[in-house]
């Protein structure tokens, strides 16, 4: 079972709790399993609760050195404001109550009065609004609270004692605090300072806030953003962004599909072979049927199906799973789309990229021409550079390399191309072939370097066992990768519809498997009955979603994701 060893208080984001970190810190902490302490934290507010009934005064019923309950309790603004929720309770007072007569939305009340009202105008339009209090302030007997909605949009209210008379305003003083869930009704006014505000008749907690919120005119860390991100929405724009334009990113990417005749469709995430992608899967098990199965590292081979299956246009958008490394632009769990289309190649298929790409950045930004996050301009418009992946490696080398063209033409020796990697320090893999040593080599030379949008076409065959061979050029594959800002958005192929080309480069997939190679993908038989049934001529295509949104804002590839995958603290 879990244990905790550390202090999970929101100390860790406020000023007040830093010295109590501290001391932690200097101090043994005790161990507790994840059960043991959720019990601790159920008796300690029950401890409080009781205090409350019994009469206490709120600074009565808190215990600010964790006497009682040890370290690992809940630190005093916590314990403060459950103490707040059981007088609330002792009140006959819902502090999370089902339903409040909310009419209104903080933007569309923003929408209507903006620049309408004058310093000290009065209307006597009523509204209902909620929010989150993100600012209070106390004038006697006024009060002013500024409400947040969930993109951002804030008003003011104002809580009167002559409105709403003295008990009420003592009880919002007394109750609320920063980050709680209000809900406010009242007359739409422009204060004196001409402040749009909502002259409250009414007020109710909607939901009682237990956890601080951290000081919101400072930068969050990049730990609490990514170890809660619910904080980074509350108190980042940039955040809400993020998540608001993705969501465009995602709508827009179907909008296009769907004006092109594509049917969106989903395929399994639990395979029991993996393939469509040189990757490393995750392993699971299935009890009901005693089988090990994979989460998907593509779903290339089922989509391919449909196209057997006579869907001539196909495309999904979901999760993939590859047990690899994470950086600046690669997470183990990622998001992508993938599509195929009957009758087209990798020519089609660019030119359809190409439209999804600019028409994301029209939709969500509306220009072809995007400002990333560091202020820089990027330009996705107008036409795309072309570059061939042989020809350009050659250039970079100053001596031809020449595909595998098989036994009668087998091009540039694998001991050459190693020599040369040798010679440039490029990294080699344990198991190596003419295919990956040419990717390696043209990596280094080419991988970040291309900034403006860049097809890189025409690959070795090894590494491609899913594409179909160029139709001129031995040893080669028809098959591009996008490059955009010096990293891969998107990639591209004819599609191998083959039967019988297709199981010869599943067996040379599963010799280099057994000889070492993980990422290599298994036979799948299945999958080469569906092909010996007939799938027609086609263009493919894969892109993430995360890579596409670095691509359009510059940011990293966990800012891009809500919920980015992070190693626990214990």
């Amino acid at each position: 079972m879990l244990c905790i060893a550390i202090s999970l208080h929101w100390g860790l984001m406020t000023e007040t709790n830093e010295s109590q970190e501290h001391q932690n810190e200097e101090a043994p902490v005790p161990v507790m399993t994840t059960v043991e302490r959720a019990e601790m934290l159920l008796r300690q507010d029950a401890a409080i609760r009781a205090r409350i009934n019994d009469g206490a005064t709120l600074d009565e019923a808190v215990d600010p050195s964790n006497k009682e309950f040890g370290s690992l309790a809940h630190p005093e603004q916590v314990q403060m404001r459950v103490a707040k929720r059981a007088m609330m309770l002792r009140e006959g007072i819902e502090p999370y109550p089902v339903t409040l007569d909310v009419t209104d939305t903080i933007e569309a009340v923003r929408a209507k009065y903006d620049g309408k009202l004058e310093a000290g105008d009065e209307t006597e339009d009523v509204v209902g609004i909620a929010g989150r209090v993100l600012f209070l302030r106390n004038a006697g007997g006024l009060c002013f609270v500024q409400l947040s909605a969930g993109d951002g949009t804030k008003i003011q209210g104002m809580i009167s004692k002559k409105e709403i008379g003295a008990d009420s305003l003592k009880q919002f003083k007394q109750l609320v605090d920063l980050g709680d869930h209000l809900f406010i009704k009242g007359r739409v006014i422009a204060s004196k300072t001409g402040e749009l505000s909502v002259f409250a008749t009414e007020w109710a907690i909607a939901a009682k806030a237990l956890q601080p919120l951290p000081a919101l005119h400072k930068d969050l860390n990049e730990d609490t953003r990514t170890r809660k991100p619910y904080i980074g929405m509350i108190a980042d724009e940039k955040i809400r962004n993020m998540v608001r334009n993705r969501s465009k990113a995602v709508a827009s990417l179907r909008k296009t599909f769907a004006d092109h005749d594509f049917i969106e469709v989903e395929t399994p995430m639990l395979q029991t072979v993996h393939g469509g992608a040189a990757a490393r899967p995750f392993t699971t098990h299935m009890n009901a049927f005693d089988l090990d199965l994979y989460l998907r590292i593509a779903p290339e081979l089922f989509l391919k199906r449909c196209l057997v299956g006579g869907i001539d246009r196909v495309f999904e958008i979901n999760r993939d799973f590859r047990n690899e490394g994470a950086d600046a632009t690669h997470a183990p769990e990622f998001t992508m789309v993938e599509a195929y289309q009957a009758y087209g190649n990798y020519d089609t298929i660019g030119a359809l990229v190409k439209q999804l790409v600019q028409d994301t950045a029209m939709d969500v930004f509306g220009s072809h021409k995007v400002t990333l996050l560091d202020g820089t301009e990027y330009d996705l418009g107008g036409e795309w550079k072309t570059i061939s992946m042989y020809d350009s490696l050659s250039e970079a080398l100053g001596e031809e390399i020449v595909p595998n063209g098989g036994p009668d033409n087998p091009g540039t020796s694998v001991e050459h191309l190693g020599e040369i990697a040798d010679r440039l320090g490029v990294e080699r893999d344990d198991v190596e072939n003419h295919g990956k040593l040419v990717e390696h080599l043209w990596e280094h030379f080419y991988e970040d370097k291309l900034y403006e949008p860049t097809f890189v076409r025409d690959f070795p065959v090894e590494t491609s066992p899913l594409v179909k061979g160029h139709r001129s050029k031995a040893g080669v594959v028809e098959k591009w990768d996008l490059y955009v800002r010096g990293f891969e958005l998107a990639t591209g192929y004819s599609e191998l519809n083959d039967p019988v080309v297709q199981r010869e480069r599943f067996v040379s997939q599963a010799k280099a498997a057994l000889a070492g190679d993980e990422e290599a993908c298994d036979i799948d038989e299945d999958f080469l009955e569906a092909l010996g049934v007939g799938m027609p001529p086609a263009g493919g295509m894969g892109m993430g979603i995360d890579r596409l949104l670095i691509a359009l804002t510059g940011a990293t590839i966990r800012e891009t994701i809500t919920f980015p995958l992070v190693k626990p603290l214990n």
